[in-house]
C-alpha cells in the first residue's frame, strides 16, 4: 500500500518537483514522474537539463531505449509497464491510476484555488482507498 506525501504551499510546481527529485536522486533513489500535460512534460523535461543550476538530473522519458537504465523516468501513461515501483510523482490533476504499483505518492500542491482544489479533491480519494496520507507545508521550510 502506497504511503502519500502532499507537499503544499509551494511557489512553483515544476521547480518544487525539480529540487525534490534532485535531493532524491542525490540520495541514490529513482523517481517515476506522471505528467499527462505534454507541454509541461516538455518544460519538467528541459528543466532536469537545466536544475540545479550547474548539474544535470539524468532523465528520459519512459519509451526510451534508455529507460532501462534512467534512474528518473518521465511517464504520460499509467498503464504502460514502468520499471521502478519506489515512488511515484503525481504532476496530473486526478489521482493516477494503478498505485497500488508504488511504494509512494508524492503530489505538489500550490498556492493557486484551482491546484488546492484538484489536491482536496484527490485527498479525498486517497482517503477513501485507505492510504495513509501525510502533509508536509512547504511554506514552513
Amino acid at each position: 500500500m502506497p504511503r502519500i506525501f502532499f507537499y503544499h504551499n509551494v511557489q512553483d510546481r515544476l521547480r518544487a518537483a525539480c529540487a525534490l527529485i534532485a535531493r532524491t536522486y542525490a540520495q541514490g533513489k529513482d523517481f517515476t514522474v506522471f505528467v499527462p500535460d505534454p507541454e509541461q512534460a516538455q518544460f519538467l523535461d528541459r528543466l532536469l537539463w537545466t536544475q540545479p543550476p550547474l548539474g544535470f538530473l539524468p532523465h528520459c522519458r519512459a519509451d526510451s531505449e534508455l529507460a532501462a537504465v534512467t534512474p528518473i523516468i518521465i511517464t504520460g501513461r499509467m498503464d504502460a509497464p514502468l520499471l521502478q515501483s519506489e515512488r511515484l510523482l503525481n504532476l496530473g490533476s486526478v489521482a493516477p491510476d494503478h498505485l497500488e504499483r508504488f511504494q509512494n505518492l508524492i503530489e505538489i500542491v500550490d498556492q493557486t484555488e484551482e491546484d488546492r482544489a484538484g489536491a482536496r479533491l484527490r485527498t479525498r480519494q486517497y482517503k477513501e482507498m485507505g492510504y495513509p496520507i501525510q502533509f508536509i507545508d512547504m511554506s514552513k521550510r
